[in-house]
């Protein structure tokens, strides 16, 4: 099976389309959404069509939960409040009834999906680091897991000594005996300095993995979130991806 793995879209069409046509261009045989079809962007309602359209497996991310009310807002900072507020008015009941019947986590023989974290999913922790890497390894039964939230791409591998670290490889083969959390980076809203959407295929036969990354319409979807009335820190950053 060749998967396309994407997160954290943030309801930017123009960053989701531009990924799903780079996905058209190869041969993908599942889609796996990991999270944040909303929140921040101005496309809340047709990012949520197009994603069911397409992805065999969503999971929830805490700014899909947050808008349904399953996720508390307190600790979120005041731009992603606003965001979360205005995408309530913009969505419909099924819509909002949809994201809270999204699950925490998703396994299959090939890969698991999570968020933030399998330990306490429903906390959508930050998986930064080895340590925090670490409660995730131990209740992975897969290979493979992937994970967005933190909207920077990157590569968590755990070896036969048990050690975990990053690694710096955004396209690799799984080696036996290892096993790895990828983090695909985000569609709609990335900050690791690089403004172009990022997705991930993954070939389970193969066991490569490749983290991509796709130009699209940026000044479009910042044009949108402006003349939404959402704060207009939420379009800039869209510019420099940070």
């Amino acid at each position: 099976m060749r998967y396309a793995v994407f997160s954290d879209i943030h309801a930017n069409l123009e960053a989701l389309d531009a990924v799903l046509q780079a996905c058209r261009c190869q041969r993908i045989d599942a889609y796996l959404c990991v999270g944040d079809i909303v929140g921040y962007g101005a496309d809340p309602a047709a990012c949520i069509d197009r994603t069911r359209s397409v992805a065999n497996v969503i999971v929830a991310g805490n700014h899909d939960w947050a808008v349904c009310g399953q996720t508390d807002i307190a600790t979120f900072n005041p731009f992603a409040c606003a965001a979360i507020e205005w995408t309530r008015t913009a969505l419909s009941a099924p819509e909002r009834a949809f994201l809270a019947s999204l699950p925490l986590t998703f396994a299959n023989a090939d890969c698991t999906l999570t968020h933030g974290t399998l330990h306490e999913p429903e906390q959508f922790h930050y998986l930064t680091d080895g340590f925090i890497a670490w409660p995730t390894f131990r209740l992975l039964q897969t290979t493979v897991c992937f994970i967005g939230h933190t909207h920077i791409a990157g590569v968590f591998m755990e070896g036969a000594d048990r050690q975990a670290c990053r690694i710096s490889d955004t396209a690799f083969v799984a080696q036996p005996g290892n096993r790895y959390i990828v983090n695909v980076g985000s569609v709609g809203q990335p900050r690791d300095s690089h403004p172009a959407a990022a997705y991930c295929i993954f070939d389970s036969q193969e066991l490569t993995v490749n983290i991509l990354r796709v130009d699209y319409d940026i000044a479009a979807a910042r044009k949108k979130i402006i003349a939404a009335g959402l704060p207009r820190f939420l379009g800039d950053r869209l510019l420099s991806g940070s």
